[in-house]
């Protein structure tokens, strides 16, 4: 599971099983686990963080979308 962007306590990260869904990230602060599609970035399921922090994360993903895009198709390579 490669993480790919730190900021912060957050940690982005793919899943190595992850190829056969649409471009995504996973995000860890703590136990949660959140996941967004990154085309368009959009939250796919909270993971347990609040609101608060879902709107943070969500700014974080906005602004490194092009990144998270580039590192998920060198990775899965599609």
């Amino acid at each position: 599971m490669p993480t790919v962007l730190r900021v912060g306590a957050y940690r982005f990260f793919f899943y190595a099983g992850d190829a056969d869904e649409p471009p995504h990230i996973h995000v860890a602060y703590d136990e949660n686990i959140a996941k967004f599609w990154l085309d368009p970035v959009r939250l796919q399921n909270s993971g347990g963080f609040s609101r608060a922090e879902i709107n943070k994360v969500n700014r974080i993903i906005n602004d490194n979308q092009k990144k998270l895009l580039e590192a998920w198709h060198e990775y899965f390579g599609n």
